[in-house]
Protein backbone atom coordinates (compact mmCIF):
# COMPACT_ATOMS: atom_id res chain seq x y z
CA UNK A 1 0.00 0.00 0.00
CA UNK A 2 2.73 2.48 0.79
CA UNK A 3 3.94 1.65 -2.75
CA UNK A 4 0.41 3.56 -3.73
CA UNK A 5 1.34 6.66 -1.95
CA UNK A 6 4.79 6.91 -3.14
CA UNK A 7 3.63 6.61 -6.45
CA UNK A 8 0.51 8.97 -6.54
CA UNK A 9 2.94 11.74 -4.46
CA UNK A 10 5.51 11.37 -7.67
CA UNK A 11 2.71 11.75 -10.02
CA UNK A 12 1.59 14.75 -8.35
CA UNK A 13 4.96 16.41 -7.94
CA UNK A 14 5.52 15.57 -11.55
CA UNK A 15 2.89 17.78 -12.79
CA UNK A 16 2.68 20.42 -10.51
CA UNK A 17 6.55 20.86 -12.12
CA UNK A 18 4.19 21.07 -15.57
CA UNK A 19 1.78 23.18 -14.36
CA UNK A 20 4.88 25.84 -12.88
CA UNK A 21 6.55 25.44 -16.50
CA UNK A 22 3.27 26.03 -18.66
CA UNK A 23 2.56 29.27 -16.40
CA UNK A 24 5.43 30.54 -16.49
CA UNK A 25 5.58 30.09 -20.14
CA UNK A 26 1.73 31.68 -20.59
CA UNK A 27 3.15 34.50 -18.15
CA UNK A 28 5.59 35.60 -21.15
CA UNK A 29 3.75 35.37 -23.50
CA UNK A 30 4.41 39.03 -24.54
CA UNK A 31 7.69 39.35 -23.32
CA UNK A 32 10.36 40.03 -26.49
CA UNK A 33 12.43 36.98 -27.35
CA UNK A 34 11.28 34.66 -24.84
CA UNK A 35 12.16 31.31 -25.53
CA UNK A 36 9.49 28.63 -24.28
CA UNK A 37 10.22 25.48 -22.20
CA UNK A 38 8.56 22.36 -22.65
CA UNK A 39 7.97 19.83 -20.18
CA UNK A 40 8.34 15.82 -20.52
CA UNK A 41 7.65 13.45 -18.21
CA UNK A 42 9.69 9.79 -18.06
CA UNK A 43 8.93 6.77 -16.29
CA UNK A 44 10.36 6.28 -12.64
CA UNK A 45 11.45 2.15 -12.19
CA UNK A 46 11.95 0.73 -8.76
CA UNK A 47 14.37 -2.30 -8.67
CA UNK A 48 14.51 -4.38 -6.12
CA UNK A 49 16.79 -7.80 -5.94
CA UNK A 50 15.15 -11.03 -6.43
CA UNK A 51 18.00 -13.02 -5.36
CA UNK A 52 20.79 -14.78 -7.10
CA UNK A 53 21.44 -17.14 -10.50
CA UNK A 54 24.29 -19.52 -9.41
CA UNK A 55 24.72 -20.86 -13.23
CA UNK A 56 25.54 -17.31 -14.11
CA UNK A 57 27.01 -15.84 -10.92
CA UNK A 58 24.96 -12.59 -11.50
CA UNK A 59 21.90 -11.14 -9.34
CA UNK A 60 18.58 -10.70 -11.07
CA UNK A 61 16.19 -8.22 -10.39
CA UNK A 62 12.56 -7.43 -11.41
CA UNK A 63 12.13 -3.92 -12.49
CA UNK A 64 8.56 -2.27 -11.80
CA UNK A 65 6.76 0.90 -12.51
CA UNK A 66 7.30 3.54 -9.51
CA UNK A 67 5.24 6.60 -11.25
CA UNK A 68 6.49 9.60 -13.36
CA UNK A 69 9.37 12.28 -13.22
CA UNK A 70 9.42 15.66 -15.22
CA UNK A 71 12.35 15.76 -17.07
CA UNK A 72 14.12 18.86 -16.74
CA UNK A 73 13.95 20.05 -20.05
CA UNK A 74 16.31 22.81 -21.76
CA UNK A 75 14.21 26.52 -23.11
CA UNK A 76 13.44 25.26 -26.63
CA UNK A 77 16.05 28.12 -28.57
CA UNK A 78 13.51 28.38 -31.91
CA UNK A 79 13.61 31.94 -33.62
CA UNK A 80 10.59 34.30 -32.84
CA UNK A 81 8.87 36.31 -35.85
CA UNK A 82 10.45 39.49 -35.58
CA UNK A 83 7.74 42.25 -35.73
CA UNK A 84 8.42 45.40 -37.43
CA UNK A 85 8.04 48.26 -34.16
CA UNK A 86 8.89 51.50 -36.11
CA UNK A 87 11.24 52.78 -32.84
CA UNK A 88 15.14 53.09 -33.93
CA UNK A 89 16.46 52.37 -30.79
CA UNK A 90 14.33 48.56 -30.90
CA UNK A 91 16.92 45.91 -31.75
CA UNK A 92 16.74 42.29 -32.61
CA UNK A 93 18.58 39.32 -33.77
CA UNK A 94 17.60 37.24 -36.67
CA UNK A 95 19.73 33.77 -35.57
CA UNK A 96 21.54 32.01 -32.99
CA UNK A 97 23.60 34.97 -31.94
CA UNK A 98 23.10 36.97 -28.50
CA UNK A 99 24.61 40.24 -27.77
CA UNK A 100 27.52 40.39 -25.08
CA UNK A 101 26.01 43.39 -22.05
CA UNK A 102 28.68 44.34 -19.41
CA UNK A 103 26.22 43.29 -15.95
CA UNK A 104 27.21 44.04 -12.62
CA UNK A 105 30.05 43.90 -11.28
CA UNK A 106 31.98 42.79 -14.77
CA UNK A 107 29.61 39.71 -15.14
CA UNK A 108 29.10 38.79 -18.92
CA UNK A 109 25.05 38.78 -19.78
CA UNK A 110 23.65 37.69 -23.08
CA UNK A 111 20.67 39.73 -24.40
CA UNK A 112 18.49 38.42 -27.80
CA UNK A 113 17.72 42.33 -27.94
CA UNK A 114 14.49 44.44 -27.13
CA UNK A 115 14.50 48.36 -26.23
CA UNK A 116 17.91 50.36 -25.87
CA UNK A 117 18.86 53.71 -24.25
CA UNK A 118 21.30 56.06 -23.70
CA UNK A 119 22.56 56.32 -20.30
CA UNK A 120 23.26 59.31 -18.61
CA UNK A 121 27.06 58.38 -18.89
CA UNK A 122 26.47 58.29 -22.90
CA UNK A 123 26.72 54.34 -23.48
CA UNK A 124 24.00 52.63 -25.36
CA UNK A 125 21.97 50.13 -22.40
CA UNK A 126 19.33 47.80 -22.66
CA UNK A 127 16.05 49.18 -21.33
CA UNK A 128 16.88 48.32 -17.73
CA UNK A 129 20.33 50.28 -18.11
CA UNK A 130 22.67 47.53 -18.64
CA UNK A 131 25.63 48.96 -21.17
CA UNK A 132 26.76 47.02 -24.37
CA UNK A 133 29.87 45.04 -23.79
CA UNK A 134 30.93 46.94 -27.09
CA UNK A 135 30.93 50.00 -24.69
CA UNK A 136 29.38 52.29 -27.53
CA UNK A 137 29.00 55.95 -26.64
CA UNK A 138 26.54 58.09 -28.25
CA UNK A 139 27.48 61.99 -28.70
CA UNK A 140 24.88 64.48 -26.91
CA UNK A 141 24.47 66.00 -29.88
CA UNK A 142 23.29 63.17 -32.27
CA UNK A 143 19.91 63.27 -33.34
CA UNK A 144 19.34 59.73 -35.20
CA UNK A 145 21.03 56.41 -34.31
CA UNK A 146 21.08 53.38 -37.07
CA UNK A 147 22.36 50.05 -37.08
CA UNK A 148 23.43 47.90 -39.64
CA UNK A 149 22.52 44.56 -39.99
CA UNK A 150 26.48 43.70 -39.76
CA UNK A 151 26.27 45.66 -36.25
CA UNK A 152 28.09 49.12 -37.47
CA UNK A 153 26.57 51.68 -35.16
CA UNK A 154 26.47 55.44 -36.93
CA UNK A 155 24.68 58.55 -35.45
CA UNK A 156 23.74 61.58 -37.21
CA UNK A 157 24.20 65.29 -36.01
CA UNK A 158 22.72 68.46 -36.39
CA UNK A 159 24.86 69.22 -39.51
CA UNK A 160 23.86 66.14 -40.92
CA UNK A 161 27.01 63.96 -40.59
CA UNK A 162 27.05 60.90 -40.21
CA UNK A 163 29.60 59.41 -38.08
CA UNK A 164 30.54 55.46 -37.14
CA UNK A 165 30.40 55.28 -33.22
CA UNK A 166 31.12 51.82 -32.86
CA UNK A 167 29.79 48.40 -33.73
CA UNK A 168 27.53 45.64 -31.77
CA UNK A 169 29.25 42.11 -32.28
CA UNK A 170 27.81 38.82 -31.46
CA UNK A 171 28.42 35.44 -29.79
CA UNK A 172 27.11 32.05 -30.29
CA UNK A 173 27.26 29.48 -27.51
CA UNK A 174 28.85 26.01 -28.48
CA UNK A 175 25.73 24.18 -26.41
CA UNK A 176 22.78 26.59 -26.37
CA UNK A 177 21.89 24.35 -23.21
CA UNK A 178 24.66 25.91 -21.56
CA UNK A 179 22.62 29.13 -20.96
CA UNK A 180 20.82 30.09 -17.56
CA UNK A 181 17.84 32.49 -18.27
CA UNK A 182 17.67 34.99 -15.52
CA UNK A 183 15.29 37.67 -15.87
CA UNK A 184 14.26 40.71 -17.67
CA UNK A 185 14.87 38.53 -21.16
CA UNK A 186 18.68 38.01 -19.94
CA UNK A 187 20.43 35.08 -20.41
CA UNK A 188 23.98 33.72 -18.36
CA UNK A 189 26.83 31.07 -19.84
CA UNK A 190 26.93 28.26 -17.00
CA UNK A 191 30.34 27.91 -15.93
CA UNK A 192 32.69 25.84 -18.65
CA UNK A 193 30.47 26.99 -21.48
CA UNK A 194 32.02 28.51 -24.31
CA UNK A 195 31.35 31.85 -26.61
CA UNK A 196 32.05 31.92 -29.81
CA UNK A 197 32.94 35.83 -31.28
CA UNK A 198 31.11 35.94 -34.65
CA UNK A 199 30.19 38.90 -36.34
CA UNK A 200 26.88 39.64 -37.18
CA UNK A 201 25.71 37.83 -40.65
CA UNK A 202 29.02 35.67 -40.46
CA UNK A 203 29.32 32.19 -38.60
CA UNK A 204 25.61 31.68 -38.18
CA UNK A 205 25.20 34.10 -35.84
CA UNK A 206 22.42 35.79 -37.42
CA UNK A 207 22.05 39.47 -38.55
CA UNK A 208 21.04 42.31 -36.23
CA UNK A 209 17.68 44.49 -37.12
CA UNK A 210 16.93 47.48 -36.56
CA UNK A 211 13.55 48.87 -35.45
CA UNK A 212 12.20 45.44 -34.93
CA UNK A 213 11.34 43.08 -31.88
CA UNK A 214 11.52 39.25 -31.78
CA UNK A 215 8.39 38.02 -30.55
CA UNK A 216 7.88 35.07 -27.88
CA UNK A 217 8.31 31.49 -28.99
CA UNK A 218 4.82 30.57 -26.96
CA UNK A 219 1.80 30.28 -28.40
CA UNK A 220 -0.85 30.98 -26.18
CA UNK A 221 -3.74 28.51 -27.27
CA UNK A 222 -1.10 25.38 -27.41
CA UNK A 223 -0.24 26.10 -23.74
CA UNK A 224 -3.56 26.66 -22.62
CA UNK A 225 -4.26 23.21 -23.99
CA UNK A 226 -1.44 21.66 -22.31
CA UNK A 227 -1.84 23.38 -19.18
CA UNK A 228 -6.04 21.87 -19.08
CA UNK A 229 -4.17 18.44 -19.56
CA UNK A 230 -1.82 18.68 -16.87
CA UNK A 231 -4.46 19.60 -14.95
CA UNK A 232 -6.84 16.38 -15.58
CA UNK A 233 -3.91 14.70 -15.37
CA UNK A 234 -3.02 16.06 -11.30
CA UNK A 235 -6.65 15.49 -10.71
CA UNK A 236 -6.25 11.80 -11.32
CA UNK A 237 -3.09 11.24 -9.80
CA UNK A 238 -4.94 12.60 -6.86
CA UNK A 239 -7.90 9.89 -7.04
CA UNK A 240 -4.59 7.67 -6.57
CA UNK A 241 -3.73 8.68 -3.48
CA UNK A 242 -7.60 9.03 -2.29
CA UNK A 243 -8.04 5.68 -3.37
CA UNK A 244 -4.92 4.24 -1.60
CA UNK A 245 -6.33 5.93 1.55
CA UNK A 246 -9.86 4.41 1.67
CA UNK A 247 -8.29 1.07 1.21
CA UNK A 248 -5.96 1.83 3.69
CA UNK A 249 -8.76 2.52 6.48
CA UNK A 250 -10.24 -1.01 5.09
CA UNK A 251 -7.55 -2.55 5.96
CA UNK A 252 -7.43 -1.11 9.50
CA UNK A 253 -11.11 -1.62 10.02
CA UNK A 254 -10.36 -5.63 8.95
CA UNK A 255 -7.13 -5.92 11.64
CA UNK A 256 -9.54 -4.61 14.29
Amino acid sequence: MNGAFEVGAAALRAQQRALEVHANNIANVNTPAFKRTEARFTEVLARSAEGVDADANTTAALSSSAGVRMVPQAMIFAQGTLKPSGNALDLAVDGRGFVELAGPGGETLLWRGGRLRVNEDGLLATAAGIPLQAGIIVPDDATELSIAQDGVVSVRNADDEVTEIGQVSLVRPELESALERLDDGLYRAIDGARLIDARPGEDGAGRIVQGSVEQSTVELSAEMVEMLMVQRAFAADAQILQAADQLAAITNTLRR
